[in-house]
């Protein structure tokens, strides 16, 4: 393996924000960022055309009575919407109107920290799923009559940290069509493909939850349980699905350790790989010391995000050593580093 690219181009930007910062999040089209922070506010930025490390003056989001952990963007097609999770147990749901931002649903069924929110897949609508120390899921469904429906359930028992969407289509249904499935007339097998409601979550009880949609009865139910860490689970990533016969999960854990898991056929185990760091030639850092070896299949600090890029295929990984790497599967099936970054 060629010794991993260090990406040295970052510039540091001012939010103004007079705290830490727990998120930041570029819109659909990658004019827009969104920061959060302890500070209790929410800011959005216009991104400088020709110039993306430059900020307009942006809007400040006030809201939340806690630190915010946590910002997602909506798909544009139901206009410019943003949502934000705080310490305080609320959800805030903000929608830029002529007058500017304006917040139009809060979601305070939660009795503790809401940790982590993701939106659906936008085939599936507006649909917004929440994960909370308190344990328990929640999920808020935009309705043909204007109104936000939320169904609110038991997770993982001693608080859940993260949550993430499936792709709203099945594995290999763009290129192999499903046999039970009765083509509509006029589209291809694709399009009368049904979509799939499905998400991931990550606990405090070390385990990996899979929940689904049942139509018949209007419930979410736990479809399949993940072990492998050994401590908590602290973020969870499904991968996009670009029509290839295979889904990918990555969870990262206080245990230092990132999984991949796997799964060919809808009918299949999951099959989990850990990253292995140690065999990545990571770039040093002008003037600190040279590390101390970690054991094999463990990344120096606890691992806090993971994140896919749009096609799926590249994995970014966020250590507590500040340091950040990019790691993609070779063709033998090996995942290996392939650039890494320094904060």
């Amino acid at each position: 393996m060629q010794p991993p690219a260090n990406v040295s181009d970052s510039v540091p930007i001012e939010t103004a924000h007079e705290d830490m910062i727990h998120d930041a999040q570029l819109d659909y089209y990658g004019k827009r960022l969104a920061t959060c922070s302890s500070d209790r506010t929410v800011k959005v930025f216009d991104v400088v055309e020709g110039d993306s490390s430059k900020l307009s003056a942006g809007q400040t989001l006030k809201g939340h009575t806690g630190p915010v952990w946590q910002i997602a963007w909506g798909h544009p097609k139901f206009g410019q919407i943003l949502a934000s999770c705080s310490y305080d147990g609320k959800v805030l749901i903000w929608k830029e109107q002529p007058q500017g931002w304006t917040k139009v649903r809060e979601h305070a069924l939660h009795t503790a920290s809401v940790n982590s929110i993701s939106w659906a897949p936008h085939e599936l609508g507006p649909m917004l799923a929440c994960a909370s120390s308190d344990g328990k899921i929640s999920v808020l469904t935009f309705k043909d009559d204007g109104q936000w429906a939320a169904d609110i359930f038991n997770g993982h028992a001693i608080g859940c940290n993260a949550v993430s969407w499936a792709p709203a289509v099945q594995p290999g249904s763009l290129i192999t069509p499903q046999q039970s499935q009765q083509p509509i007339p006029g589209q291809s097998p694709a399009q009368s493909t049904p979509s799939v409601k499905r998400f991931a979550t990550a606990g405090c009880d070390n385990l990996v939850r899979i929940w689904a949609f049942r139509e018949d009865s209007q419930s979410w139910i736990e479809e399949d349980v993940l072990e492998g860490h050994a401590d908590w689970v602290r973020d969870v990533a499904w991968a996009p699905n670009i029509g290839l016969p295979r889904s990918y999960i990555a969870t990262a854990s206080q245990d230092k350790t990132v999984l991949i898991w796997t799964k060919d056929t809808p009918t299949s185990p999951w099959v989990k790989t850990a990253l292995d760091p140690s065999s990545a030639l990571t770039s040093p850092v002008p003037g600190a010391p040279t590390p101390a070896a970690s054991p094999a299949g463990k990344f120096p600090d606890v691992v806090w995000r993971v994140s896919w890029s749009l096609a799926g295929n590249l994995l970014a990984v966020s250590c507590g050593d500040g340091k950040v790497t990019l790691w993609k599967e070779n063709l033998k099936g090996v995942w290996e580093c392939v650039s890494d970054m320094n904060s």
